[in-house]
């Protein structure tokens, strides 16, 4: 058996772990806030109170470690708060009943 032949899973592994490296890279560097916001006011349309609106909902830059965004939808009455990483997934997601200060 040629030598070569021996190394190509360590090759390939190499190949496949560049490549996803290269996606998730290319994932942070392609989402926007506006698809982070659009996604979670859609969500929250339809999970949160009759007569929710897209427009209910504002982003401000997380405060906290890995929190990039912060989503909060609703009124004074109820809001609803969406913690974002960089990927665009949800760390956390909480109601808070009352006006907020």
């Amino acid at each position: 058996m040629p030598r070569w032949l021996w190394w190509m899973p360590l090759v390939v592994l190499t190949v496949v772990a560049g490549l996803l490296a290269y996606r998730q890279g290319y994932v942070a560097a392609q989402i926007t806030e506006t698809d982070v916001i659009n996604h979670y006011a859609a969500i929250y349309v339809a999970e949160g109170p009759e007569g929710a609106r897209v427009t209910d909902c504002a982003a401000v830059p997380g405060q906290e470690e890995g929190v990039w965004l912060v989503v909060n939808c609703g009124g004074a009455a109820h809001i609803v708060q969406y913690r974002v990483d960089r990927f665009g997934r949800l760390i956390e997601g909480d109601a808070l009943e009352g006006p907020q200060t």
